[in-house]
């Protein structure tokens, strides 16, 4: 009798285990999906590079999972785009700027461990400008290191951000954008299936 009565509720119990396992999974197919929008037609700079890494680093239970599975899913959708768009596009990955987005991704998803649960509207606000803001300094700054476009000295480097500015606002937008999908998105998911709402992976 007594063993009767415990099986419900070890099975219920696993139940949930096992739904919460598939954590990870969610998330990385979240943020796959979201990289590969790239190949979508869409203004220069509107793109989910920042959201996927803020998102990653809030969400992601292990750090090293953070930090690899949105570089993985951004390199995927440069594989994409190159194939989609051949040599121009293939040069691009010889190039230091190549390099410096994929910095980018790795200092965003660091700056978004301090989401980690404290997910919330105005913090993710926050994060995605200051996000924006980091990729637009150090992308801007590393176009303008080592260029023969502007001269090296601080005159140079002052125009090498003015010239990013009509880039900056896309790059906003973008972030707020895809951060609003992602997050919004999962939040939606972990309402309907409550074993997501531990941080898994």
């Amino acid at each position: 009798m007594l063993t009767a009565s415990l099986q419900p509720t070890n099975t219920a119990m696993n139940r949930p285990a096992s739904m919460t396992a598939s954590g990870p999974l969610v998330l990385a197919a979240l943020i796959f999906a979201a990289a590969l929008t790239r190949v979508l037609p869409h203004p220069p700079n509107f793109s989910p590079i920042e959201a996927v890494a803020l998102f990653g680093g809030a969400y992601f239970a292990k750090r090293s999972w953070a930090l690899v599975v949105p570089l993985v899913a951004m390199f995927a959708s440069d594989l994409v785009l190159g194939l989609v768009n051949g040599g121009i596009y293939w040069s691009y990955f010889a190039s230091a700027g190549y390099l410096t987005v994929y910095a980018c991704i790795a200092l965003s998803t660091v700056l978004g461990f301090g989401l980690r649960g404290k997910v919330a509207g105005d913090r993710v606000l926050g994060y995605a400008l200051a996000g924006s803001l980091l990729f637009f300094v150090v992308t801007n700054f590393a176009t303008w290191l080592g260029s023969s476009m502007y001269p090296q000295n601080t005159a140079g480097l002052l125009a090498a951000y003015v010239a990013g500015i009509p880039f900056f606002q896309w790059t906003v937008l973008g972030t707020l954008f895809y951060a609003g999908l992602l997050f919004g998105g999962f939040e939606l998911l972990r309402r309907a299936n409550p074993a997501l709402r531990a941080q898994t992976a």
